[in-house]
């Protein structure tokens, strides 16, 4: 009984290692059976008479001792699956599981496994326990799960390994192109870090340079101040000597006019006069200035004898009244400041330069810069007229002061005359080196006054059709010219930051105002004629004082440029045409500054209808608007 008890010992330790292992194919427990020779399983029939009768061999077992009963061995057997668990979750842990598993019978696992160890008589006891505890069906076959497929597994891991060493390799070699990239970054760094430090001590060395230039500048500024009151003064009395020269001249040709009278009627022989400076002109070599200036001259003697029946307009004299001034102070119209869009005007296709008002009836004209200029009826804003000749864009229009007539300016460096009535130019001026900006009618209807790009200004005279005189004096472009009412004096605004007035019979520069920063895009007069106002690049605009040339006041409504000023019939309102579209309203009583939102673009130029009523404003949309 002892042996059969440590046989019975023996068989479930070793059936606890057999567990606890776990990892015996079939293969090789046939493989083992072959080896040890033939055995075999023998189906064995236990009724139940035998199941009381039979009496079991004691097997004495110091070291381990299996508890009698069916609920024991129940409970052994429980214990020993549960170890099975725990080491399949302790394998698990470490080992992935196979992706083809076999799946064995527990017995069949285990005889297998006693069989390959040559164990016999645990095998016999174990077949015979476990048949009887089936028969009895105190236990039930369970599925205990697979048994892992070690080669598979190992297979599985190689695989596994060289796909991480190939990863790995592929690490290396990424790893070892961005240590070049960093290497390549690092030396780009260091480069633009030394080009940045050089480009930054230029910029140091370039500050101070201009610092000292602009000090030195400042020194000289006074200087050049000086020099061109020296060089106006220069001019003033170059042109009254070639006025009082021109004056002896024809004094002289009406003595030997008047010789020769006397010489036919008498028989006298009178000597021919010449006169001195044409003496010495023909005993002294000609530089190339005065060839030029004599074939210059020439040329207008020629054009001038090729027009017999058109001689040159007279300016008239300088203290004439304005006409006006009696209208403007018995019909004052009230100044408005609530004026609210009221029609819009698509007159063009590209933005809208200027607007003139006729002076005598509702016809406006706005002239674009598509080449061409309309003639608008108001109120429907109907056009009447467009004009066709220009070939490039207008910049600015001036009605005749009869209103039968406009002269336009453009970009192509010419200013033309139109007849309204018929829309045909009938007289083109050329001789600007550069676009023409503005143009403005004397109020005799004689003379056409234009400022340019080339710094220049020129006066035309309409009956001649020549220029009269050239306007030098600004270092810049002059944006912007205009005739006092009633008079012969001219005021001119340029990119220099300067205005100027000039007197058109002699072509000298009477007084520079100097005040503003930028430069200066308009200037123009009150309707009254005591002050001055003008505006710049940077939206300032500034107000002077015509009798004392002195400024009054500088309002700053930037920073979008100011493009137009224009005051209306009572000289209280200012309105200016803004870069962002706004327009300006200034109460020059009060001081107050009122705004006009409607534009959704840049506004080029603002004027008001004779009654104050009205006003009307041309944008970068081709479009003009009506405020009333």
């Amino acid at each position: 009984m002892a042996a059969e008890q440590g046989g019975r010992s023996s068989a479930l330790r070793v059936l606890e290692e057999a567990l606890g292992m776990g990892l015996t194919p079939a293969g090789d427990a046939a493989d083992a059976v072959a080896a040890e020779g033939a055995y075999y399983l023998e189906q064995v029939t236990v009724t139940e008479a035998s199941e009381e009768d039979y009496e079991y061999e004691e097997i004495p077992d110091d070291n381990f001792s299996i508890p009698e009963g069916e609920e024991d061995l129940a409970k052994a057997i429980q214990i020993a699956q549960e170890q099975v668990t725990d080491t399949q979750i302790l394998e698990q842990k470490t080992v992935l599981p196979s992706k083809h598993a076999i799946p064995e019978v527990i017995e069949d696992f285990l005889c297998n496994f006693l069989i390959k160890m040559g164990m016999t008589r645990t095998l016999d006891c174990f077949q015979s326990e476990w048949y009887e505890l089936i028969q009895k069906g105190v236990t039930e076959l369970q599925d205990v799960g697979n048994v892992p497929d070690v080669y598979t597994q190992i297979m599985f891991l190689e695989n596994e390994n060289k796909n991480l060493k190939k990863d790995l390799k592929h690490y290396k070699q990424a790893a070892d192109k961005a240590r070049e990239d960093l290497l390549k970054t690092q030396k780009e760094r260091d480069f633009h870090r030394m080009h940045h430090k050089r480009i930054d001590q230029e910029k140091t060395k370039l500050i101070n340079d201009l610092k000292g230039l602009k000090l030195h500048y400042a020194s000289y500024e006074p200087t050049m101040r000086v020099l061109h009151e020296k060089h106006h003064t220069l001019l003033k009395e170059k042109m009254l000597t070639t006025l009082e020269r021109d004056r002896a001249i024809g004094k002289i040709n009406e003595l030997q006019a008047t010789f020769k009278n006397i010489e036919i009627g008498h028989g006298y022989h009178v000597p021919e006069i010449k006169v001195a400076h044409n003496y010495e002109k023909e005993n002294t070599p000609e530089g190339p200035t005065q060839r030029g200036v004599r074939e210059a001259r020439e040329q207008i003697k020629h054009k001038t004898k090729m027009k017999d029946n058109k001689k040159d307009s007279e300016f008239p004299i300088d203290t004439q009244p304005d006409p006006n001034l009696n209208l403007f102070k018995e019909n004052l119209c009230p100044a408005k400041f609530d004026y609210k869009l009221s029609n819009i005007f698509r007159l063009h296709e590209l933005p809208v330069s200027c607007i003139a008002m006729h002076p005598e009836k509702d016809i406006l004209v706005s002239c674009g810069e598509d080449h061409l200029w309309k003639l608008v009826g108001l109120p429907k804003g109907n056009v009447l007229v467009t004009g066709f000749g220009h070939t490039d864009w207008l910049s600015d229009c001036c009605f005749h002061p009869s209103g039968n007539k406009l002269a336009t300016s453009s970009g192509d460096t010419t200013v033309k005359l139109w007849d309204l009535y018929k829309g045909d130019c009938i007289l083109t001026f050329e001789g600007h080196n550069h676009a023409v900006w503005s143009c403005t009618w004397h109020s005799c209807g004689n003379f056409v006054a234009s400022s340019s790009l080339d710094t220049t200004c020129k006066i035309w005279d309409v009956n001649s059709e020549i220029c009269r005189c050239t306007l030098y004096g600004h270092t810049d472009s002059v944006n912007s010219i205009e005739f006092f009412p009633s008079s012969n004096t001219l005021l001119t605004a340029s990119a220099d930051k300067s205005l100027s007035l000039w007197d058109a019979r002699t072509g000298k520069c009477e007084q520079s105002l100097y005040g503003h920063m930028h430069s200066i895009n308009d200037a123009t007069f009150a309707p009254r004629g005591h002050m001055i106002a003008s505006c710049d690049a940077c939206g300032v605009i500034k107000l002077w004082d015509f009798r004392k040339l002195l400024p009054i006041v500088s309002i700053d409504v930037g920073p979008s440029p100011g493009n137009e000023v224009n005051f209306d019939s009572s000289g209280r309102v200012l309105a200016q045409a803004s870069g962002n579209g706004v327009i300006h309203l200034l109460d020059l009583k009060s001081g107050q500054i009122h705004k006009l939102m409607g534009h959704d673009t840049e506004a080029h130029t603002v004027v008001f209808s004779h009654d104050g009523e009205s006003l009307f404003s041309g944008g970068s949309d081709g479009t003009v608007r009506k405020w009333s």
